[in-house]
């Protein structure tokens, strides 16, 4: 087994109909849920912001470059939407504290839409 698939595992979920696993033609304004399987320890690579306490979603601001985060293609605007099958309220001490608890697998599911999938070159 190669050793990205040893430490990744991806699962792309359609919110609109449940759909997984099958390819669709994306649209620049789609919305989908991203499942994403991270192994290994803290530190994860990604940095959060936002949350109730700010009236912000939840939010991948940064994913540091050769990190488990950046590995399983974490993105900068990606929304937290669960945390090891638990869904959020929106809070971010609740997220936090949900990602602190993982030790050697973190699950989490994040919101993306399609404009955030082009690169700017």
């Amino acid at each position: 087994m190669d050793a990205v698939d040893d430490h990744l595992r991806m699962r792309w979920l359609m919110e609109e109909d449940g759909w997984r696993g099958r390819q669709q033609e994306e649209e620049e304004d789609e919305e989908e849920l991203v499942e994403v399987l991270l192994r290994g320890k803290a530190p994860w690579g990604f940095t959060l912001r936002g949350g109730t306490e700010h009236r912000e979603p939840l939010l991948i601001t940064k994913v540091e470059e050769g990190s488990v985060a950046a590995a399983v293609r974490l993105q900068a605007g990606d929304e937290m939407v669960r945390v090891n099958a638990v869904p959020l309220s929106g809070s971010r001490q609740e997220a936090i504290c949900l990602v602190k608890s993982s030790h050697k697998t973190l699950t989490l599911v994040v919101r993306r839409f399609g404009l955030l999938l082009i690169p700017l070159v």
